[in-house]
Order: structure tokens, then C-alpha cells, then sequence
């Protein structure tokens, strides 16, 4: 009782951003010998920064919440909205301390990986390392693995995703910062690198999303917060008249105006946006430095694998088109289900927002406005089609009414759902030794092969 009342203290631990980035900027700034104030200081800052992150995060989840209610209720169209939070919560009745288990020693195997590795990125997104750990751990779980097993193949497989996605993207990454500082750690990234490809296949020669050409009297709009908030004021107010007065002030405003409730909601919006733009500015100038400390003691040349908001301050208005579009993409991909007689997929404004608005600010580094726009249409009819390919895998372990929303869980999953169908547990368990092994390999003979002139070799081609 007390090794699980102690285990589930640490994930609880873990799996809270703020806590976990701060207890690695903690190390770090002590591994530097820096003096008492400055690992004070340091530490606060980063917990403070992401606090601040999160805080943003939720003032924009309270304000889009009601759009999707609003949506439903306009077009009366029934359906599944993917959740990560809704089938991790349903799972973990069951599967709760191997979901644990594998969290924690998952970021141990990342940090193994790393280490041995030419993927040198530690993932910090601890609530996502959470989802992904729960996830393994009903396919391995309903595949047959228990003690040992599951925890020692789940925690192997989990390692080596936390290290191999943000390699994926590190190429868009170094496009959207200017700088290889930092790595990109959010299990959406199948769908931007998607977007980043797609953009350097369309957007040639087009001007990035940043670069407005307004008149005079127009010049407020280069504001992002303006810009947002107009634009957001605009789709409250069409989706107000199509949910109706009637529906809004019984069911959303508690008797607010519609209207005015409306325009509130849209601000709102934008106050998150830029709540969250300054609490990513605030980590960034603490963790880079910090986990210098921790990456040379532990792992050299690794990197902090970040949340998807760690770009957003690079394109704030790509930021905006990217949710915009990706919701289009999913109002599209809803169409063409319903024309295949497959089940329907809603768009969920949160998971197109934040999937969305990264797939803009990739899709804008490499190919402008219509990288931006192409990048994030191509993501949400990804997030759209994923979860229904997903869904034999979960409606296979008892999960049928609800599935994960971000693209790399669609991808993991149909990939491990199918290897648990189709292979023995030993065979599923020589597979994850077999790339790991074949990783380390690839390290060592290539540092045999190249001057050792300590550039950071991570990128995956």
C-alpha cells in the first residue's frame, strides 16, 4: 500500500508540467554550481512560467468550450468528440497503476535513449507523457503482458516515442526559432510535420502570415490580439444566430445578453492567447539555460522537448489561421464520413485549436500564408480520419464510444493495436529491444565515422 500510495504521488508529481520542468531546471542550475539565489530564482521562474502557460490555456479552453455546445446544437449533428482526457479518465479505473508504472519509468527510458542515442531530446509534456503511458498500457495490458513484462516493454515504448517524435519535427523547428535550442514534445507531430511538408510543397514565394500589408487606418490589425479578437468576435456572432438567443441565455450565459455574452467569450479568446504567449516567453528564458546544466551531466547535447504553445510567440497570426483552417479541414473530413456511411468524427474546437494553431505556425515557416492555411486544413482532416481508423483498436479492448484526438495517438495506437494482434508477446517485446538496439548501433558506428567535433547529430531523415 505505501510502494503504490508512494508511486502515485510521483506521477501525480510528473505529470504536472510546471512541477516536472521545474524539478529539471532545478537540476540543472545545481549540476552548474550556480549560487543559492540563482537556483531560486531560476526554479520559480520556470514553475512560474508554465503556471502562467497553463493559466492562459485554461482561459482559452473556458471560451472555446461553449462553441462546440453552440455547434452541435446549430446543425443538431451527433456524433464522437475524440478526448484525450475523457478515455484516459474511463481508463485508468482500470489500468490506473500500470498507466503509473510505465510513466514513470517511460521517462527513465527516455532519458536512456537519449543518452545513447543520436536522439537527444528529453520530453517535458508530462499530462501527455500520462495519456501516451495509459494508452500502452490497455493495448500491452489487453494484449497479454503483465508485471515485468508490461511495465519493461510499455516503459521501452514509450522511451523511445517520447525521444523519436520530437526528432521528427526538430528539422521545422530550427525553420520556425532560428535557433536548435529547443525540441518540440507534443503528441500531435505527426500532423505538423505533415503540415511543414505540405507547406514547402504550396507555399513558394508566399509571404509569411507576420507580414501584413494594411492601410493606414487598417494598422491596428498587425496587433495579433486585435486581430484575433475581431476575428473570434466574428465567429461567436454567426454562431449565436445559427444556436439562437433562446439557447444560449438558458444553457451558456446564465441569462447574459447572447450577444454580449458572445463578444465577452471571443476577448476571452484572445486573453488566453496572449496570456499564454507570455508565459511561453518566461519559460524560454529559464529552461534553455537551466537545462544546459541538466543535458550536460546526464545526456550531452540533449535537448527540452516543449508544449505545442512554445511556438506560438514565433507567428501569432498563423496561430489564429492554423485553428481556423483546421477546423475546416474537420468540417470537410465530417462531410466526407458522412458521405462513406462511416462513423462521424465533430470537430472538437479545443484539440483543433491547439493541434491547429501548430500546424499553422509550421505550415507558415516553410511555405507563408498558404503554407500556413494548406498545413493546418491537411491536420485537421488527419485528426478527423485518425480517430475513426483507431477506433477497432479501442472498440477491440472495450473503449468503442471514445477515442484520443491528437494524430500521434492514432498513430502509435493503430501501429501497437495491430503488432498486439498479430504478434506474440515476445515477438512485441524483441521488436522494442530491436529499435532500440538498432539506434544505439547507428550512434556509435556513426561517431566512428565522422570527426568528433561535438555537433548535435538528432534529426531523424
Amino acid at each position: 500500500m505505501f510502494i503504490q500510495e508512494t508511486l502515485k504521488f510521483v506521477v501525480d508529481i510528473l505529470k504536472v508540467p510546471s512541477i516536472l520542468v521545474g524539478l529539471i531546471a532545478l537540476i540543472g542550475l545545481v549540476a552548474q554550481k550556480k549560487s543559492f539565489p540563482d537556483v531560486v530564482k531560476g526554479t520559480v521562474k520556470t514553475i512560474l512560467g508554465f503556471i502562467v502557460l497553463a493559466g492562459g490555456a485554461s482561459v482559452l479552453v473556458s471560451s472555446l468550450n461553449p462553441l462546440g455546445g453552440m455547434f452541435e446544437h446549430a446543425f443538431t449533428i451527433q456524433g464522437i468528440i475524440p478526448n484525450n482526457e475523457a478515455i484516459v479518465s474511463i481508463a485508468l479505473e482500470k489500468y490506473g497503476a500500470a498507466t503509473a508504472l510505465i510513466m514513470a519509468f517511460g521517462m527513465v527510458a527516455n532519458i536512456i535513449v537519449a543518452r545513447f542515442t543520436r536522439l537527444k531530446y528529453i520530453f517535458l509534456t508530462g499530462h501527455h507523457t500520462f495519456y501516451m503511458a495509459c494508452m500502452i498500457a490497455v493495448i500491452l495490458s489487453v494484449a497479454g503482458f503483465d508485471s515485468i513484462s508490461l511495465v519493461f516493454t510499455g516503459s521501452l515504448t514509450l522511451g523511445l516515442i517520447m525521444a523519436i517524435f520530437p526528432a521528427l519535427a526538430q528539422r521545422y523547428m530550427r525553420k520556425i526559432t532560428g535557433n536548435d535550442e529547443i525540441g518540440f514534445g507534443h503528441f500531435g507531430t505527426v500532423g505538423y510535420v505533415l503540415a511543414g511538408w505540405i507547406g514547402s510543397k504550396t507555399g513558394k514565394s508566399s509571404r509569411s502570415t507576420e507580414e501584413m500589408s494594411l492601410p493606414k487606418n487598417l494598422s491596428f490589425l498587425r496587433d495579433s490580439s486585435i486581430s484575433i479578437s475581431l476575428t473570434m468576435i466574428a465567429i461567436y456572432m454567426i454562431l449565436a444566430g445559427y444556436a439562437g438567443k433562446d439557447y444560449i441565455e438558458s444553457q451558456l450565459s446564465g441569462g447574459q445578453n447572447f450577444l454580449v455574452w458572445s463578444i465577452i467569450q471571443a476577448i476571452t479568446f484572445a486573453a488566453g492567447v496572449f496570456i499564454i504567449l507570455q508565459g511561453v516567453r518566461l519559460i524560454l528564458a529559464e529552461i534553455v539555460p537551466a537545462f544546459t546544466g541538466f543535458s550536460e551531466k546526464l545526456v550531452p547535447n540533449a535537448r527540452p522537448a516543449l508544449d505545442c504553445p512554445v511556438v506560438y510567440p514565433y507567428a501569432p497570426n498563423a496561430v489564429l489561421i492554423g485553428f481556423l483552417f483546421s477546423f475546416l479541414g474537420g468540417l470537410v473530413g465530417l462531410f466526407l464520413l458522412g458521405q462513406l456511411k462511416l462513423v462521424l468524427i465533430l470537430p472538437g474546437v479545443v484539440p483543433h485549436f491547439f493541434t491547429g494553431a501548430t500546424s499553422g505556425v509550421f505550415g507558415n515557416a516553410t511555405g507563408g500564408r498558404r503554407g500556413a492555411m494548406a498545413g493546418a486544413f491537411a491536420n485537421g482532416l488527419l485528426i478527423t480520419f485518425l480517430p475513426v481508423l483507431l477506433l477497432p483498436v479501442l472498440g477491440a479492448i472495450g473503449f468503442a464510444n471514445t477515442t484520443f484526438s491528437d494524430a500521434d495517438f492514432g498513430v502509435v495506437g493503430i501501429v501497437l493495436g495491430n503488432l498486439a494482434r498479430y504478434l506474440s508477446k515476445d515477438l512485441i517485446m524483441l521488436v522494442m529491444v530491436s529499435v532500440f538496439a538498432l539506434l544505439v548501433a547507428h550512434n556509435y558506428l556513426g561517431k566512428r565515422g565522422r570527426p568528433q567535433s561535438g555537433e548535435k547529430q538528432t534529426e531523424v531523415k
